[in-house]
Formats: structure tokens, C-alpha cells, sequence
């Protein structure tokens, strides 16, 4: 069977799933982007033990996937899979102008507004800290554009941002990926990427919680992985790059960026930084003991008197990707 195409009882079984009124719009506000059970039963204005059991028969239908984050369970659409075919097919019948599908939509919006405020007030109570650190190195402008002439000359296939954050690594590449994954840990600031995802019209892209010493992901899944300025966090840095590339495709990319060698103990005790930069002969030793070959290094000097140096490290997987050899499934 295609990626594309049901056998004729997984068809069946979908458009029993889907062939319910609540289902039908469940599939439809699914279809805008990740949600919370709490968020569709709001929306919905059914209680969350019906919302739940409407869910669940999408789910195992293969219509929507399922996944946890500390206590909250978010759903999203499937995709590249033929459930998820078949929701695609389904919801480009169902016209936008519809009354009920203009109707969840507006209460939808009222839900992103107050998660997008929620993300706004806890971005500004942290900002003072990302504000007192990049005015220590080279421009965000400067930072982004090494990072996109890294990558660029191939498309991206499917990108993992480790450590997300506020989710600006993904919306930077949205153009040029056909799909990406963003790794936090912290519930706060994915909540933060999802509203400037959301923000920004990047519908290529999700996020989710996870640990970055433990990818709940599987092994050769991704074209390119990026690690930005959070290696300098982690107790055990080598883990996290061994990790990384655990989950790259033969052939596949992974870019560090991080700060060089620097003596900034405020760094440490005020901003929970536990590595004070790294040299690149300890960087390009850790790609080459996680059987990455190491391809580039490049440095770029802090505006001004600005005391820290930003590195971006490039490293290739050794491994040659044969033309007929089947093609992982991408990791949505």
C-alpha cells in the first residue's frame, strides 16, 4: 500500500470515524493546528469526557495522532500517513465558508488569543535575560543568515530543532523544509513557539516536549539537525550531540551554534549557563566520537566591545544513502 492510499476496510473505518457531526469538526479545527483536549471542548462547548471519546475513535483511525506533554495531551492532524491522506481529502471538501466551520473557527481564534497572551506574558517576564545576553555577540540578523547559508543548496526534507525555544529556528526555515520538529523541555516556552509558530502562518512545523538525552524519536529520521545555543545549558554535552545523531539520515546534517571559550561567570550563576563556551578542537572531538565527520567551522565576532564569540560547527553522517534503498517515513 502507497503512503497515499487505504485498503478498503482502513477506508471504512476512517470515514466511520469522520462521519459524525462533532467528529467532522473536530477533524476540521484539528486541521488549524495542534490542541488540547480543554481547548477543543471549550471551542466545542461538549464536555471533555464526549470530546474524549470522539477523539479517541479518530485517533484509532489513524485520523489525528496523539501525544503527551507533562500533563496535557495535545491532538494534531496525522500526516504522511494514509490516515492522514485521507483527512487531508476530507477536510479540502468541506468549504471554508461553511457556517459551523466559520463558527468553530472564530472561538478557535478567541483560543489562540488567549494562549498567545498566556506566551506573551511569560516571554516578557524572561526577555530582560535573552536581551542582557545577545547584546553580548553578534547581531540576531548576522546569527540567522550563518545559519540559512550553513544549510542552504539542498532542500530539507525534514529538520529537528533541539532545544526549540521560542520556535525561531523552524519559522527561519519554513520555506525550506517540507517538515520540522521542535524539542523543548520546558512546557512554558513551547507554549511560547506555538503562539509565534502560529503568529508567523508556519504550518509546516510542530513541537513538543521531550528530553534532549532521550529523543522519543527513531533512529535515521532526519535530514538536518540544529542544536542553537543550548548546548552551553547541559550537564553532558557529548550525550546531547550523540543523541543528535543518532537521529540523522544517512548523509544528514547536523549544525551546532554556540559560544566560543569565555570567562563570563555571571553567565553561570545568573543565567544557568553550566559550560562557558566551547573550544572547536572539544567541539569537532565530540562529532568525530559520535561518527560525525565534521565539514565546516566558522566564527562570528561580538558588535562592539561585546565579549562573546558565536561558532557555528557543521558535521555530516558518513553514511552513504543508496538510490534504491526504501526511504524512512517522515516524523510529523
Amino acid at each position: 500500500m502507497s503512503g497515499s492510499s487505504l485498503g478498503f476496510a482502513q477506508l471504512l473505518d476512517g470515514l466511520k470515524a469522520a462521519g459524525e457531526d462533532t467528529r467532522l469538526r473536530l477533524l476540521a479545527l484539528i486541521g488549524e493546528g495542534e490542541l488540547t483536549v480543554s481547548e477543543l471542548t471549550e471551542i466545542l462547548g461538549q464536555s471533555q469526557p464526549r470530546i474524549s471519546r470522539h477523539l479517541k475513535l479518530l485517533a484509532e483511525a489513524g485520523l489525528v495522532e496523539r501525544f503527551r506533554e507533562a500533563s496535557w495531551v495535545f491532538y494534531r492532524r496525522a500526516l504522511d500517513t494514509p490516515g492522514g491522506a485521507l483527512t487531508d481529502a476530507l477536510l479540502d471538501l468541506l468549504a471554508p465558508d461553511d457556517s459551523i466551520v466559520l463558527r468553530d473557527r472564530e472561538r478557535l481564534e478567541a483560543v489562540r488569543a488567549a494562549r498567545a497572551a498566556h506566551a506573551q506574558d511569560y516571554f516578557r517576564a524572561h526577555a530582560h535575560e535573552w536581551d542582557a545576553i545577545r547584546r553580548l555577540h553578534a547581531p540576531e540578523e548576522q546569527v540567522e543568515a550563518a545559519i540559512k547559508s550553513a544549510l542552504s543548496g539542498v532542500r530539507i526534507g525534514s529538520l529537528l530543532d533541539l532545544g526549540t525555544g521560542t520556535g525561531r529556528v523552524l519559522e527561519l526555515f519554513t520555506d525550506e523544509m517540507e517538515r520540522g520538529v521542535g524539542i523543548d523541555l520546558s512546557a512554558e516556552m513551547l507554549a511560547v513557539a506555538r503562539a509565534n509558530l502560529e503568529r508567523a502562518g508556519v504550518r509546516n512545523a510542530t513541537v513538543r516536549q521531550g528530553d534532549i538525552y532521550n529523543l522519543a524519536l527513531p533512529r535515521d529520521a532526519f535530514d538536518v539537525v540544529i542544536v542553537h545555543q543550548v548546548l552551553h545549558f547541559l550537564e553532558d554535552a557529548p550525550r546531547a550531540i550523540r543523541e543528535a545523531a543518532r537521529v540523522l539520515r544517512p548523509g544528514g546534517r547536523l549544525l551546532i551554534v554556540d559560544f566560543d571559550p569565555h570567562d563570563l561567570e555571571f553567565l553561570r550563576e545568573q543565567h544557568a549557563h553550566r559550560r562557558l563556551g566551547f573550544s572547536p578542537e572539544i567541539m569537532e572531538s565530540w562529532l568525530t566520537q559520535a561518527g560525525l565527520v565534521p565539514q565546516s567551522h566558522r566564527s562570528l565576532a561580538p558588535k562592539g566591545e561585546g565579549p562573546l564569540t558565536v561558532s557555528l560547527w557543521l558535521a555530516r553522517d558518513p553514511r552513504v544513502v543508496l538510490a534504491d534503498a526504501p526511504q524512512k517515513q517522515e516524523v510529523a
